[in-house]
C-alpha cells in the first residue's frame, strides 16, 4: 500500500519535457492548441447541486481554480507554493487575483459533463490574465466565460510585487496573444455604505476551512459572503454575471460586513452593487452582479477558443 502511494505521488510530481507528453498522468486534463490551452472535463456531482437542481456559481469558480492549478502543474511550472513557479517560490511570491469577471449562460445539473478550457496572457508589465471557456461536454454549448487579472504578492511583507525577470522568463512562453474572452466592464464600481445599501449582513467570519495554502481566505468564499446580504434575490432569480475587484486579503481572525445596493437594468431585471469590508472599514472586495428570472436563457453563445494573434 505504501509503495503504491509513493508511486502515485511520484507521478503527481512528474514534469513533462516534450509538448507531446503534456497530458496529466491521472487523466485530469490535457494540453491542446499548440501547447497553450489546458482542457479538463468535470462530472457534476450530486453535492454540487442546490435547491434549484443546478450547480452554483461557487462550483463554477472551483472548477476554474482547479483547471488553473492543473494547467500550471501539467506544464511543469509549479514550485513549492500554491500556484507559484519555482522562481516565485524562491522569492516568497504568490499569485493573487485582482479582478474576476464571469458571465453564465446556463448552469449544468447533476450528471452533466462540463469541459473547461483555460489559457494565460500578459496583463501589463507586471500582471497576468487568465481566461476560461466552459462548455457542455456533450453538445459543446457554451455554459460560461470568465476572465481574470492576477498580480504578485510577497508572502513575507504581504505587499504587491513587480514581476522579476526570472519569473517572466518562466511564464512568458505560455502566454497567448489574444483579446480577453470577456470584454471588460469598464464601469467604476461605486463605494457603498450602510446609508446607500438595501441589504446589510454583519458579523461574517472565516472558518478554518475557508483558508487556502496561502493563509488567507480563498477567493471563491467571497462570492457566498456577497450573496449572503441579498439572499431573497436567489428565490426568483439566477445569477447571470458577476464582477469582483479584490482590494485586500482576508485573514482568519477578520470580521466582515456585506453590503448590497439593488437597481434594475433596461429589461427591469435586477443589478446589484456589492461591498465586503472589514469591521475596521477597510475594503476587501467590491463587486457587481447581474440577474435574470429563473429558467430563462438569454445569453449569447461563444463556442471557440481564441487563436494566437487574434
Amino acid at each position: 500500500m505504501f509503495l503504491a502511494a509513493e508511486k502515485q505521488w511520484t507521478l503527481l510530481d512528474w514534469k513533462p519535457r516534450r509538448s507531446d507528453m503534456l497530458v496529466d498522468p491521472f487523466g485530469l486534463g490535457k494540453i491542446v492548441q499548440d501547447g497553450l490551452v489546458f482542457q479538463q472535463n468535470f462530472s457534476i456531482r450530486s453535492y454540487e447541486i442546490g435547491v434549484d437542481g443546478t450547480t452554483s456559481i461557487e462550483s463554477f469558480m472551483n472548477h476554474l481554480q482547479e483547471t488553473a492549478l492543473n494547467h500550471a502543474k501539467t506544464v511543469g511550472l509549479l514550485g513549492d507554493g500554491f500556484g507559484s513557479t519555482e522562481a516565485m517560490s524562491k522569492r516568497n511570491l504568490i499569485w493573487v487575483v485582482a479582478r474576476m469577471q464571469i458571465l453564465v449562460n446556463r448552469y449544468p445539473t447533476w450528471g452533466d459533463t462540463v469541459q473547461v478550457d483555460t489559457w494565460v496572457a500578459a496583463n501589463g508589465k507586471n500582471g497576468m490574465r487568465r481566461d476560461w471557456l466552459v462548455r457542455d461536454g456533450n453538445s459543446g454549448e457554451t455554459l460560461a466565460r470568465a476572465s481574470s487579472k492576477w498580480v504578485m504578492m510577497n508572502t513575507s511583507t504581504r505587499k504587491l510585487s513587480k514581476m522579476p525577470d526570472d519569473v517572466r522568463v518562466e511564464i512568458e512562453p505560455y502566454f497567448m496573444d489574444c483579446a480577453p474572452i470577456v470584454e471588460e466592464d469598464g464601469r467604476k464600481l461605486p463605494k457603498l455604505d450602510e446609508s446607500t445599501s438595501d441589504y446589510v449582513r454583519n458579523g461574517l467570519t472565516p472558518r478554518w476551512n475557508d483558508l487556502d495554502l496561502n493563509q488567507h481566505v480563498n477567493n471563491v468564499k467571497y462570492i457566498g459572503w456577497i450573496l449572503e446580504s441579498s439572499i431573497s434575490m436567489l428565490e426568483n432569480h439566477e445569477l447571470a454575471g458577476i464582477t469582483l475587484e479584490y482590494r485586500k486579503e482576508c485573514r482568519k481572525d477578520n470580521v466582515l460586513q456585506s453590503l448590497t445596493a439593488v437597481s434594475k437594468d433596461a429589461k427591469g431585471w435586477p443589478e446589484c452593487v456589492h461591498l465586503l469590508r472589514l469591521d475596521s472599514g477597510a475594503e476587501v472586495v467590491r463587486g457587481s452582479t447581474m440577474w435574470r428570472p429563473k429558467r430563462i436563457n438569454n445569453f449569447g453563445s461563444v463556442g471557440r477558443i481564441p487563436t494566437d494573434g487574434m
